[in-house]
């Protein structure tokens, strides 16, 4: 496999798990051993640096051991093949998230999702039989597409081509930056995509679930909230957030931190 030139950045502690046929890179956190991993699942342009130090500041904050790892196409991960299918985020919660969980030896574990990674929480957790999921965390996640989503990502492809969002990715996905911009980018501008409904799964999670949405998320509305609440069988919280946008762990680190340090004591300890 060819190496991914990446700037230097601070990897320490990093590692490579072959998944499906894929080398992806991951990060672990310590934790108390009793308790379930926190795996985190990065946004549509993510990875594991792109994370900073929230996952291993809710590790600290609940004591729970922690994973987070680039998907692939994604960071230091091998690259993906684009155009992705408009089903990218049903094959990561069905097929590649198991097999994940497996190679790192997880057994117990909460996901803690942002933005597509809380979508292929939602996948994961009603579309597989889950063995040892104990709760779902989610940031401005998706169960379908919004006209404003769509309208806003159009925008992040004119920022891509003609500003600077692609040299402020290429410091974190390095070779994979094209692919990881057009991966996200050109599935959800498909005509198609505005098809793009996981609501059916929603029903099938009796796991607690904690949800996070900023009011000035431009990639997402209160709907998308709303449906989780009313079709989700198990326990669901709901919090909303104030001069919030897509990003509550950066934006609101510690009103992030505490709202999900608190919830995993009260998951945790049940």
């Amino acid at each position: 496999m060819n190496d991914i030139h990446l700037p230097a950045r601070d990897q320490t502690g990093i590692e490579f798990l072959s998944v499906g046929g894929a080398r992806l890179e991951v990060k672990r956190f310590p934790g108390d051993a009793g308790k379930p991993t926190l795996v985190f699942l990065h946004e549509g342009l993510g990875c594991i640096d792109m994370w900073g130090d929230f996952p291993a500041r809710l590790s600290l904050a609940s004591g729970c051991p922690g994973l987070v790892y680039s998907r692939r196409g994604y960071g230091r991960s091998d690259p993906c093949d684009v155009p992705r299918p408009l089903t990218y985020m049903h094959d990561e919660g069905l097929d590649v998230l198991p097999d994940l969980l497996k190679a790192a030896n997880i057994g117990d574990h909460m996901l803690v999702g942002h933005s597509d990674g809380g979508s292929i929480a939602f996948i994961y957790s009603g579309g597989t039989p889950a063995p040892g999921l104990k709760a779902v965390m989610t940031m401005a996640a998706h169960v379908f597409c919004e006209t404003l989503s769509v309208m806003s990502i159009a925008k992040a492809k004119i920022k891509y081509e003609e500003d600077d969002l692609r040299a402020r990715l290429a410091k974190y996905h390095g070779d994979n930056v094209d692919g990881a911009f057009r991966g996200w980018n050109n599935a959800w501008l498909d005509p198609d995509f505005m098809k793009w409904n996981i609501e059916p799964y929603l029903p099938k999670i009796i796991v607690p679930q904690l949800i996070i949405q900023g009011y000035g998320d431009p990639y997402g509305t209160i709907a998308q909230v709303k449906s989780i609440e009313n079709n989700s069988s198990g326990p669901v919280q709901v919090f909303l957030l104030k001069n919030c946008g897509h990003s509550p762990y950066k934006e609101q680190v510690r009103k992030s931190l505490e709202i999900m340090a608190n919830f995993i004591s009260s998951v945790v300890f049940i």
